[in-house]
């Protein structure tokens, strides 16, 4: 996909001075640090998912079958304080 941005002059010339000591082209650095942008957000997502779910195991508890209903809660809520 080619896309078109605006930069300013002195930026693309200093970049491209940088590019060639690098060997590389300007569009190469840009292609280089968007895909690193993208890898990096996905692996942080990731990591933060992954640490997440690590929490949930550690410190969730079996909390049995439920044996009680709402109604029951209530009934014993007006015995409790009177009708």
């Amino acid at each position: 996909m080619n896309i078109t941005l605006s930069i300013d002059e002195k930026i693309v010339k200093k970049v491209r001075k940088i590019a060639i000591d690098k060997d590389t082209t300007l569009t190469a650095m840009v292609r280089a640090y968007l895909t690193s942008l993208a890898q990096n957000d996905a692996t942080t997502r990731e990591a933060h998912t992954d640490k997440l779910m690590e929490t949930f195991e550690r410190l969730s508890r079996d909390m049995s079958p439920r044996t009680w209903t709402r109604e029951n809660l209530y009934e014993e809520r007006l015995g409790k304080y009177g009708r």
